[in-house]
């Protein structure tokens, strides 16, 4: 069903409801949309650091310690 079909269809259905239903309905519109942007805005965080370069200096970082440095190996 198409978006504003959906918009219509629920107006329509909010109409007929009262007062303090339609606050329950408004309430729960609100909290899925402020999910919706926390969501988008951790998105969007995540690509920034994904891709950040700033990290890029650890990638050509020698080892410094190998398997032969253990003093104990457990398997």
């Amino acid at each position: 069903m198409p978006r504003e079909t959906l918009i219509k269809k629920t107006i329509k259905t909010l109409s007929k409801l009262p007062p303090d239903k339609v606050k329950e309905v408004s309430d729960f519109a609100e909290f899925i949309f402020m999910k919706y942007e926390d969501e988008i805005l951790l998105k969007g965080m995540e690509k920034l650091t994904s891709d950040s370069k700033v990290f890029y200096f650890l990638n050509d970082e020698e080892d410094l310690y190998t398997v032969e440095d253990l003093k104990e190996k457990y398997q």
